[in-house]
């Protein structure tokens, strides 16, 4: 069984955001967490990334996002998407 998952991602990005954000997404597909993952428009300042993850590993996910999110400073740039 798989579970949805959900970034919100901004719009407006400088290159070093735009380069991590890249790296985030990069990060969760090389780690297998997810295989692909789907870009929508979500308003004029935000897209929303989502993507399939395996049941079970939703809080191992989230955990891996919020740490990278942290450790880049992206708070303002990308957040999980409820």
């Amino acid at each position: 069984m798989e579970k949805g998952m959900k970034l919100k991602v901004r719009k407006q990005l400088d290159g070093k955001q735009q380069s991590n954000i890249i790296k985030l997404k990069g990060s969760l597909i090389s780690r297998g967490y997810t295989q692909i993952i789907h870009i929508l428009d979500k308003d004029e300042e935000f897209h929303i990334n989502s993507f399939d993850i395996e049941m079970g590993a939703a809080g191992e996910v989230q955990e891996f996002i919020t740490a990278f999110i942290a450790r880049e400073q992206l708070e303002d740039s990308v957040s999980i998407f409820k």
